[in-house]
């Protein structure tokens, strides 16, 4: 009862942090990109949010994944996401870097992260079950 109990705490935070994290990203981005065409800004608003959307189909399609992948998954989408708005605020932007940039990178780098950490999980997972 109590693993479950911290387990929903902790999905919890993470739902909340990556809801809040997906509206403070954009945040920044309407913000550096006040002056950019309109067209251009729309897409960035699906490009900056595609993670986020991302890690709340995490948490809808990790419900039937062992307790340790799920814990490994939210702790990944708090991670990320308090990495993404670090960069998004400039706290980790070098001088001289345009806007734009982080704005596209920062999505690109998460999204590799977590196409490359899922598998990861799933496949020691996996193979933890099948030497029990």
């Amino acid at each position: 009862m109590k693993r479950f109990l911290t387990l929903h705490i902790i999905r919890t935070v993470a739902l909340v942090v990556v809801l809040i994290g997906a509206a403070c990203s954009l945040g920044f981005m309407f913000n550096a990109g006040r002056h950019t065409p309109i067209v251009l800004l729309i897409l960035f608003v699906g490009w900056v949010l595609s993670p986020f959307i991302g890690f709340l189909v995490a948490i809808k399609i990790s419900s039937h994944w062992s307790v340790s992948n799920r814990v490994t998954i939210y702790c990944l989408m708090l991670i990320l996401t308090l990495l993404s708005l670090l960069s998004y605020s400039g706290a980790l932007t070098p001088p001289g870097t345009r806007p734009a940039s982080i704005f596209l990178i920062v999505p690109l780098i998460s999204w590799l992260i977590i196409l490359i950490v899922i598998p990861i999980i799933r496949r020691v997972s996996r193979s933890n079950t099948n030497k029990t």
